[in-house]
């Protein structure tokens, strides 16, 4: 199944928050930008985006293997664990009708944890140097300061991957642990994977 993910028993209390509104910019490029939450009629567009993105980069979890085998049904429902779960956020950047870039926030489902959300960040290459990740951020980061129950957020990237980690300092992110070898790339080789947070509301 396309992008498993973990759901224990509801122990969290219910509450709604959303994504306030659309989000437009033009991109140096001419091309108007927009910032969106995902729905499931996206699901098309959005299984291309991704296979793209996996294609380009290393710096991925997923394989071009594993990116093969998904169908345009797992990416909907992909889609509904972040629309039917409202403590979520799949965020998407449209040039024009093409996906460009995506950013996700999961909250942790452990009552012990509910403060704590993961996220997760891509942008394709030939979008990069326009500005899209750090606006998909800043949304990303005003979202979470208004959720009511996150205070920091979490995620780990390659340590060879050197834009993002700029991007991620930028914002604010701060390095808290480093696993060495924690990534095995398909050709056999091993790369570091760094642990950053950042805590969006105060203590």
């Amino acid at each position: 199944m396309r992008w498993p993910f973990f759901m224990s028993r509801n122990i969290l209390a219910p509450f709604l928050i959303t994504f306030v509104s659309n989000m437009q910019h033009f991109l140096p490029n001419g091309q108007t930008l927009e910032i969106r939450q995902a729905v499931p009629d996206d699901a098309p567009v959005l299984l291309s985006y991704f296979r793209q993105l996996i294609s380009e980069t290393d710096f991925l979890l997923y394989t071009r293997e594993d990116a093969a085998s998904w169908t345009v049904e797992d990416e909907r429902d992909f889609i509904h664990s972040f629309s039917n779960h409202t403590k979520d956020l799949l965020l998407l950047a449209f040039a024009g009708h093409q996906p460009v870039g995506t950013l996700s926030i999961r909250q942790n489902t452990f009552s012990k944890e509910a403060h704590l959300c993961n996220l997760g960040i891509g942008v394709l290459h030939s979008y990069w140097n326009m500005g899209i990740g750090r606006r998909m951020m800043t949304a990303a980061t005003r979202w979470a300061e208004q959720h009511p129950q996150l205070e920091i957020i979490q995620l780990s990237v390659l340590a060879n991957n050197e834009r993002a980690i700029q991007l991620y300092r930028n914002f604010g992110f701060m390095e808290y642990g480093r696993m060495q070898k924690g990534i095995r790339q398909p050709d056999g080789s091993y790369v570091d994977n760094i642990l950053m947070s950042k805590r969006v509301k105060p203590l």
